[in-house]
């Protein structure tokens, strides 16, 4: 009913607009306690257990969905098996100047530009404060994704992820390093060497007990050499997993040729060649991102290597009932 009727409208506005709706018609009516009874499903057979943390099915939200904690209680209700939050930053930002989503219906695909726009992580902590404080933090395991503010140099970005970890670090269930999003000028040099040293080796003296799982988010346009030096610093710093992938920069043959970073089918052949690639190099958990619309597309990630999935792209094409359709279809 989504794909016959909601879909084709909304694809007739404006995306980011469409976004902002819908997430206000999820998070704040009861349209999610209404969609519940048909898209929340147990799945015993899919439950999992990784970095401390139970799983009551693979399939999750992606980050840059719920970029300001909106829906933390109502994700579970669409019978996703877990949720990330954010990108967040220490302070404020607008993000980048609009229009920064662009829809490639030919290709189930988007590309977006956003740039982290985001409330601060002050505001997004107090949030998760009045859920928990209030007793409704959900049985799904809550994931906040960390990046830096824009204006902040590449040389200080450590300052801006420990800044993020010191005040949520209690309060998310696991926490995830962004140096991958295409967006942020200068943010995927993070990845690599010395850089990527100075965010993850204060994030490690802050939490010497590795107390609070921490991950890693990725690009999908590393070449091997980079994959190696990732897996190197993963087992360094005792990271708890690897989520792959962010959007790619690799645009060409694509009916719409914009500045950001693509995702969904344009994404799904990469995102699995990187995830089958880590897998060769470490047994660390990995969380599988990019093309999953279907329990074939899940097939896929979790054959290549991927322990969890994410999607975005694949619920604005698939609709509300997406994850349990997955979940169903993975059984």
């Amino acid at each position: 009913m989504y794909r016959q009727f909601a879909r084709p409208l909304f694809f007739r506005l404006d995306p980011e607009w469409v976004h902002h709706a819908s997430l206000t018609a999820l998070t704040r009516t009861p349209l999610a306690e209404l969609l519940a009874p048909f898209a929340r499903r147990e799945f015993p057979a899919l439950r999992r257990k990784l970095f401390g943390l139970t799983f009551p099915n693979p399939v999750g939200l992606a980050a840059g969905f719920d970029k300001n904690a909106q829906g933390v209680t109502r994700w579970p209700q669409l019978g996703f098996g877990f949720m990330e939050l954010g990108t967040v930053t220490p302070r404020p930002q607008p993000g980048n100047p609009r229009p920064r989503i662009f829809r490639l219906p030919a290709e189930q695909g988007l590309i977006n530009r956003l740039g982290f726009p985001n409330v601060g992580v002050e505001e997004v902590a107090r949030r998760l404060e009045n859920i928990k404080n209030a007793g409704r933090w959900p049985k799904t395991p809550v994931g906040l994704n960390l990046g830096k503010n824009k204006d902040t140099p590449l040389a200080d970005a450590g300052r801006d992820y420990l800044a993020c970890f010191r005040r949520t670090r209690e309060l998310a269930d696991y926490l995830v390093v962004n140096v991958s999003s295409p967006n942020t000028p200068g943010l995927r040099d993070l990845q690599q060497g010395a850089l990527l040293d100075s965010i993850l080796a204060p994030l490690r003296e802050e939490d010497t007990g590795c107390a609070r799982p921490l991950l890693l988010k990725i690009a999908p346009d590393l070449e091997p050499p980079h994959l190696d030096a990732i897996v190197a610093a993963v087992e360094k710093y005792k990271l708890a997993g690897i989520v792959a992938t962010n959007t790619t920069i690799e645009k060409r043959g694509l009916s719409v040729q914009e500045e950001g970073g693509a995702s969904g089918r344009p994404l799904a052949a990469r995102s699995t060649e990187i995830i089958r690639a880590l897998r060769r190099l470490t047994a660390v958990p990995i969380i599988g991102v990019g093309g999953i619309f279907n329990a074939n597309d899940a097939r896929e990630k979790l054959a290549a290597g991927a322990d969890l999935l994410q999607l975005y792209t694949g619920f604005v094409y698939e609709g509300p009932l997406v994850a349990r359709r997955i979940c169903e279809g993975l059984t």
